[in-house]
């Protein structure tokens, strides 16, 4: 069945819709948070699992790590939670440790943690929609969000989000998927193999420093001899013990016909399986899931915990209406916020 009722949100229909395409990808797609609960790769040894995703709707209701969502109104932080959009200054909840805004608020603020509704499907897309009315969680302004999820091919999983509103705000989304290139097969009611073995490699010269609480400190600064330097692929493991939720500048390298760059690739040593992430954004974020805070069994009984999966998050620089040098979040009335990302799988 491509489309069925996945359980219930106060009396809301909460659907599960999957996609198939040609090749052999399958994702199955929530309107919760227009998650992707599960998304199955083919390779030589059979479809492969590349994604953290959970049993039951009660599961994702629980969830505080933002597991295969959409994050939104504004994707990762606002320190204070405050900002100043043409002399309206606006107030935003404080849901990271009561100090600053994180992914657009706690729940049933955060677009990750409430009801899509379900536009249209075919077997190979999905198109969800969202409104959020003027002063939801602090921000102004109506915002109309649209998400398509669609399956190409060879082994890609693209992610469209629009969105238009009636007064002047701040649009910054972001797919929140945790990859893990080596769930499957054989890891079924078993601890998950730990995502930091994974390599990385980063097309960006430069990274966005963060202070104590993750925030920006406003700076843009050189990766070269530090522990974000990755020019060439690398283990995320590190003699350091350096662990990862930070911000690349994405190099704007044309990619013919379209206006996607490559922005990293991700690769899974035990399975040969590789990830490349192409994306309009400019901002990357890396998050290596060293504190990983959802329900610690999901799919087919597998066993989650820190850096149970690498999320690679495309979108427009954190903090940024409190930087004016950092990529511009505003969406006024008469524009479009338009992103587009895929996830385009190599598997040996």
């Amino acid at each position: 069945m491509q489309n069925r009722v996945f359980g219930h949100v106060d009396g809301v229909d909460i659907h599960e819709v999957t996609l198939r395409s040609d090749d052999g990808i399958e994702a199955r797609i929530l309107t919760w948070g227009a998650a992707v609960r599960d998304l199955l790769i083919p390779t030589a040894r059979g479809r492969q699992r590349v994604v953290v995703g959970y049993n039951t709707l009660d599961d994702y209701v629980a969830d505080t790590a933002y597991a295969g969502t959409i994050a939104g109104r504004f994707a990762n932080r606002i320190r204070n939670g405050r900002f100043d959009l043409d002399g309206l200054v606006c107030q935003l909840p404080l849901n990271q440790d009561g100090k600053h805004m994180l992914h657009g608020g706690g729940d049933g603020q955060s677009f990750s943690r409430r009801p899509w509704m379900l536009d249209t499907h075919d077997p190979s897309s999905v198109t969800m929609s969202l409104r959020s009315p003027d002063g939801d969680a602090g921000f102004p302004g109506n915002l109309d969000v649209r998400c398509v999820y669609r399956l190409l091919g060879p082994a890609t999983l693209r992610v469209e989000l629009t969105a238009t509103t009636d007064a002047p705000t701040l649009c910054n989304l972001a797919s929140h998927g945790y990859f893990n290139l080596e769930l499957a097969p054989g890891f079924a009611d078993a601890a998950v193999p730990n995502a930091i073995d994974h390599e990385f490699l980063a097309e960006a010269d430069f990274y966005t420093p963060v202070d104590d609480d993750l925030i920006p400190t406003g700076e843009i600064r050189s990766t070269s001899g530090t522990p974000f330097d990755f020019h060439r692929q690398r283990p995320l493991r590190n003699p350091d013990n350096v662990t990862y939720d930070i911000g690349f500048v994405l190099r704007r390298q044309p990619v013919p016909d379209n206006d996607l760059v490559h922005a990293g690739t991700l690769f899974g040593p035990r399975t040969g399986m590789a990830l490349d992430v192409f994306t309009t954004e400019p901002h990357l974020q890396l998050y290596d899931g060293g504190s990983f805070k959802g329900p610690a069994v999901g799919l087919d009984g597998a066993r989650y915990g820190n850096h149970c999966g690498i999320c690679l998050e495309p979108q427009r620089y954190p903090d940024s209406p409190n930087h004016r040098h950092f990529s511009d979040a505003v969406l006024r009335p008469g524009d479009t916020y338009r992103q587009v990302t895929e996830y385009r799988f190599r598997a040996s």
